[in-house]
């Protein structure tokens, strides 16, 4: 393991040097996603490498197992549907042993309903009950009848399985709990080895009702921390079970999946099957890591049609061939295990297949294996052209023909069987990448997953360190660089006004500027409330005296009379209220944009530059005043024409005419004051007609134009004017700067040089990181990914674009005018 080699001993701490060099860079963290550095370091360093078996239910994933380790470990049959999650793990020979862990009852009664659904079974008894239990079975056993055997279909495997499930619950009673999983040592079931404890777990019954099997066992490919998990089917029929499958294969522990695969005996993928390769793709702890295993290949033996389509789904969906397998994990384990068998006990029969065997009316079963170990010999067409001329007897059965050949051709020909079963192949490939390219494959990912963060880190180091290095390291000479720049500081400043400005405008033409828009809402709003105010409050009584004044030979005032003093009082009301409003809405938007330069980088920059703001504050102040008066007069005009009566007021057909006709009518009852204030209610109703749609034009439609065009057509102007005033302030930010720029630039030289010891130190602790890394990788042979380091001569300038400053003898100093100065250059 990598922890065992010295060069990797701090392999994390140099990883995570490198992060925290990254993280003590603002600028650089978000361009860096380091999620995938931390999955591979996780994985580099790990002591555990989980290989997980992972496909449908019944694709053969147990028996693969099995075949792989050359032992029966796991228990393997057909329409066994459990949700069983095997761990095996290295033990030295006298350490082996098996840890059980059985499902709670809860579970069970959770796996039994499952398949009580799938085979349209009532189930909402308590399966504590004998009686419920035996029906259940009955039901059960009528199933496999009517299918034709327990193996003859989908059905009646499940039917087996319900029955296996019951069978368990009721032979284990004693060691399930009710809600909890209930874990076991196999001491405590008094067994002495691997071998027992593997039997009884393996046993259909036992196996159905067990949640997690860890078994420790001997086996050299399990060495250096490789652990073989096994796990539930992807759509197992309980559906928590399936959930659970998928969640191991995306668990960051997953290091290598083991992707077995039903298209040799189905045709097609499944939508559960597509499924899993696309979460395995998106979990970083798998990566490549994937082995394609394509069980039961041994059907596309005996039918074409079925070969043809496996071939054509492994050409269009899998390129990479490297890690695909083709196996049959039934032929190729028990041929391993017939291997060590003999004559004396029929070759396995009496031993290995010896529950298999059992007579049933005098006459022996004959076990899946001999089954397909027959048509292998008859009917694949594997042995055509060896040396083997088995012939298949139809007057033998099954187990006397399995029996006889092997009399005759013995281990050779089983060696062939398993050659042509694929275990043998993927025994070498998964061997070989787990005691060979394992380790110096984490290594490699985890140093590519590096290798764009030591880039990153590295090129910024440099490009700093150099533009430090390239800076003055005399006073005069930094005097007389930040003179140089004076004249386009000046520049820019008056840019960034002019812009700013410009942009804060816009932003109140679209309504952007919602302060200035709660403000105008309120101008608005009081508007409104004044109009109707002063609707609801007007005195006839106060019109007519004022007509009357106005001409002392009459005793008698028309209608129309009172109409135009009222006219003239709420236009003159209503532009005190616009006249208020616009200076209030002006000053409280100049003071808050006073208020936001003064908080921009450019105006600090200016003072800086000069000690003052340039004249701005006074330019914003006095376009202040200037839009006051603009705006007080665009509001003086636009409710002088309130005293208009609105066009349409006197149209025939409308409400107005019909309204003024009726008031009419109504003073005409008499000629002194007394019928004018009698028609007061309607002569307001006459002036609110003719009010309203001034008002609302006013500040729905027209006003708001005419602030927005006073804003642009006083402020922009000003603010071309003020850049170009900044652009002239050249002499005074001249001899201004001569003032402060001896001591900025002593702070500024040390500053840089305090900034480059920083880099400095960042570097060593970068090259520290980063050689021991590289260390680690030569030990784990991986050269070809070392990191790249920073040398001294990387520090220098010579690899570096050399800035040059010249002072030239015609420095503008934004006046047109040019002063001497002397040549600098930075070398």
């Amino acid at each position: 393991m990598s922890q065992s080699l010295p060069q990797c001993e701090h392999l994390s701490t140099h990883v995570n040097l490198l992060l925290e060099l990254l993280y003590q860079e603002p600028s650089l963290r978000s361009q860096q996603d380091v999620s995938a550095i931390e999955a591979s370091l996780k994985k580099a360093v790990s002591p555990q490498f989980e290989i997980v078996f992972a496909g449908a239910f019944s694709a053969g994933k147990s028996m693969l197992i099995n075949a792989l380790l050359e032992r029966e470990l796991l228990y393997s049959a057909e329409g066994h549907a459990t949700g069983t999650e095997c761990h095996i793990y290295y033990a030295e020979p006298e350490q082996e042993r098996v840890v059980l862990t059985f499902l709670s009852e809860l579970e069970i009664r959770e796996q039994i309903q499952a398949l009580c659904q799938r085979l349209n079974l009532q189930n909402s008894a308590n399966i504590n009950q004998a009686e419920v239990k035996e029906l259940l079975n009955n039901c059960c056993q009528k199933i496999i009848e009517q299918e034709g055997g327990e193996s003859k279909g989908e059905r009646a495997k499940q039917a087996k399985a319900l029955m296996l499930l019951l069978e368990g619950f009721t032979q284990n009673r004693d060691r399930i709990h009710t809600i909890n999983a209930a874990t076991y040592s196999m001491e405590q079931f008094n067994f002495s080895n691997l071998t027992e404890a593997a039997s009884y777990a393996r046993r259909g019954s036992n196996s159905s009702v067990l949640k997690r099997l860890d078994y420790y066992c001997h086996h050299p490919l399990l060495k250096d921390g490789n652990v073989l998990v096994d796990l539930p089917g992807i759509d197992a029929p309980v559906k928590k079970d399936a959930e659970a499958a998928y969640r191991k294969i995306e668990h960051p522990d997953t290091s290598a999946v083991v992707c077995v695969l039903k298209p040799a005996s189905a045709g097609d993928m499944t939508t559960e099957e597509t499924e899993l390769l696309e979460k395995m793709r998106a979990n970083l702890g798998i990566r490549d890591r994937v082995f394609y295993v394509f069980n039961r290949i041994d059907e596309t033996w005996y039918n074409g049609q079925l070969r043809q389509r496996l071939d054509s789904l492994i050409q269009s969906q899998f390129r990479d061939t490297s890690r695909l397998h083709k196996t049959s994990g039934l032929l190729g384990f028990y041929g391993s295990q017939i291997k060590h068998t003999n004559s004396s006990n029929r070759f396995g029969l009496d031993t290995l297949f010896a529950e298999s065997v059992k007579s049933m009316g005098g006459e022996e079963e004959t076990p899946q294996f001999i089954s397909e170990f027959n048509n292998y010999c008859a009917n694949s067409g594997k042995l055509t052209r060896t040396e083997f001329k088995v012939s298949v007897h139809g007057y033998e059965t099954p187990n006397e023909n399995y029996i006889r050949i092997l009399s005759e051709w013995g281990i050779p020909l089983i060696n062939q069987l398993i050659v042509d079963s694929g275990i043998e192949d993927f025994r070498s490939s998964i061997t070989r990448y787990l005691t060979e390219e394992k380790r110096p494959q984490l290594f490699a990912t985890l140093a590519d997953d590096l290798q764009p963060l030591c880039i990153t880190l590295r090129k910024y180091y440099l490009d700093h360190y150099r533009d430090l290095e390239s800076q003055p390291r005399e006073i005069d000479a930094m005097k007389a660089q930040e003179l140089t720049r004076l004249n386009h500081e000046l520049q820019e400043v008056g840019l960034q006004f002019k812009n700013y400005i410009a942009n804060e405008v816009n932003e109140i033409i679209v309504n952007g500027d919602n302060l200035f828009e709660e403000d105008f809402q309120k101008l608005k709003a009081r508007m409104v409330s004044r109009l109707d105010e002063l609707v609801n409050t007007f005195s006839v009584q106060n019109a007519h005296r004022n007509a009357a004044l106005s001409h002392p030979r009459n005793a008698t005032v028309p209608l129309i009379a009172i109409l135009v003093e009222a006219l003239y009082y709420l236009a003159n009301e209503l532009e005190n209220v616009l006249v208020e409003g616009v200076k209030t809405l002006t000053n409280a938007f100049c003071q808050r944009l006073l208020d936001r330069v003064k908080q921009t980088e450019y105006y600090r920059k200016l003072y800086r530059l000069l000690g003052n703001d340039g004249g701005i504050e006074n330019q914003l102040k006095q376009v202040e005043i200037s839009l006051i008066h603009a705006l007080v007069s665009e509001a003086k005009v636009e409710c002088d024409r309130y005293v208009r009566e609105s066009p349409r007021f006197y149209d025939e057909n409308t409400f107005s005419i019909y309204q003024f006709r009726q008031t009419l009518q109504q003073t005409s009852q008499g000629y002194d004051c007394s019928s004018m204030v009698e028609a007061e209610p309607a002569i307001r109703q006459l002036l609110k007609l003719d009010f309203e749609p001034k008002v609302s034009a006013t500040i729905r439609k027209y006003f708001r134009q005419t602030i927005n065009e006073t804003l642009k057509s006083q402020l922009l102007p000003m603010a071309d004017q003020q850049a170009d005033m900044i652009l002239q302030h050249y002499d005074q930010a001249r001899e201004y700067l001569g003032q402060t720029l001896e001591q900025e630039a002593q702070e500024k030289i040390d500053k840089n040089l305090r900034l480059q010891g920083e880099i400095k130190e960042k570097i060593e602790a970068y090259n520290e990181a980063v050689l021991g890394i590289n260390q680690c990788l030569k030990a784990m042979q991986v050269y070809d990914r070392q990191l790249p380091l920073i040398g001294e001569e990387n520090l220098q300038l010579k690899d570096y674009v050399v800035k040059a400053v010249t002072v030239d003898n015609s420095v503008s100093n934004g006046n047109g005018n040019s002063e001497n100065s002397e040549v600098l250059n930075i070398i």
